[in-house]
């Protein structure tokens, strides 16, 4: 667990991280999201994430935020959970939580060549896009293999457990 504990790092050292990234050459890819049931759609866009670039950071909506955007029975999973499952995948090089309603603030914190979102989202409409245009970075949109969605999921099982 303690080599999990690792890749959950605070925006300090994420801002740190990517510091050194951009020294060296090298290239961030961001992503972010709830993660709140981790589902092939989310392994399939974090790999094809990672793929484009050097390092991959996940930025990891706090359960707080969470529950602002989706809810109070939301989420199902505490974000340490979260954030310790995300660490399990050996595409991901860094977990970071954010508070906020939007990653806005973390991408202007650790500046990120390549943001990465699903197809889910149109790259006018990816919170951040400005942010790393401003600086010669991009958006990429990642077409889903098969679509997942955590709320489907949970609709899935409440039709069930109604049975």
């Amino acid at each position: 667990m303690k080599k999990l504990e690792k890749k959950i790092i605070d925006r300090a050292k994420a801002e740190e991280v990517s510091r050194e990234m951009r020294v060296a050459g090298r290239t961030l890819v961001f992503t972010n999201g709830c993660f709140d049931l981790i589902h092939p759609g989310h392994v399939d866009i974090l790999i094809r994430a990672r793929m484009l670039g050097n390092a991959l950071m996940v930025g990891l909506n706090t359960d707080d935020s969470i529950r602002r955007l989706k809810g109070p029975s939301r989420p199902i999973l505490d974000e340490h959970s979260r954030a310790l499952m995300l660490a399990a995948l050996e595409v991901v090089n860094w977990v970071v939580m954010f508070d906020e309603d939007t990653p806005a603030e973390l991408i202007k914190a650790v500046k990120p060549m390549i943001l990465v979102k699903g197809e889910d989202y149109k790259a006018e409409d990816v919170v951040g896009k400005e942010i790393v245009e401003e600086y010669g970075g991009r958006v990429e949109i990642i077409p889903f293999s098969k679509h997942y969605s955590t709320s489907s999921l949970l609709e899935k099982i409440r039709v069930e457990k109604s049975r």
